[in-house]
């Protein structure tokens, strides 16, 4: 993973437009993801097979369990300003009507009901700390870590309950047990044919 700097030595940091503006101007090899994370761009080589696989089973269960008017999404940009961040996770289930209402790239992240993160080896740090704590500050309600790199092997984390800029564990299991979302999902996912790297 790589990172664009932006230029600090003014003392002034840069705003919130500004970070979009060098966002949306960051030219990335096709595939890759270009996020802001605490203030700064960074560039995402484009996952792995094993990552797109999890990624599409997830998305599978998941749209089975939604409201007709919600959708599941794997590039759409979720914002939270007052973090300096704008993430793109690897799933994203939102209301229809909030990609209908908002113009642009992407969406208040505090529009999300669940994000997933399937956590990478370059940057599973984001995933952990950085972006949970910016998920938890928006209040997204919902927040499913599929830590392919965790230190005692692969780990399912449901995050839930978020105040201020911290989640309460609700579950954990590593890859083969269920994980069950609460309502309004009400959903036991399934995670046997997760590929253990």
């Amino acid at each position: 993973m790589s990172a664009l700097t932006v230029d600090h030595s003014s003392g002034d940091s840069p705003g919130w437009d500004e970070l979009v503006r060098i966002w949306e101007e960051t030219d990335a090899p096709e595939g890759c993801k270009v996020e802001i994370i605490e203030g700064i761009v960074t560039v995402s080589p484009a996952p792995a097979n094993d990552h797109n696989f999890i990624a599409y089973k997830l998305l599978r269960q998941l749209t089975k369990a939604i409201p007709d008017d919600w959708g599941v999404y794997q590039t759409l940009g979720v914002a939270v300003p007052s973090r300096s961040g704008l993430y793109i996770p690897d799933l994203a289930v939102v209301p229809e009507a909030v990609l209908q209402e908002e113009p642009g790239h992407y969406v208040p992240l505090a529009a999300a009901e669940l994000v997933v993160e399937i956590t990478s080896k370059a940057n599973a740090n984001h995933d952990r700390i950085k972006k949970a704590a910016g998920y938890a500050s928006a209040g997204v309600p919902l927040y499913l870590l599929v830590d392919r790199w965790a230190p005692g092997g692969p780990t399912i984390i449901l995050y839930g309950e978020p105040k201020d800029d911290v989640y309460r564990v609700l579950q954990a299991g590593k890859f083969g047990e269920e994980i069950r979302l609460p309502g309004p999902f009400d959903l036991t996912l399934v995670t046997e044919t997760f590929p253990v790297s």
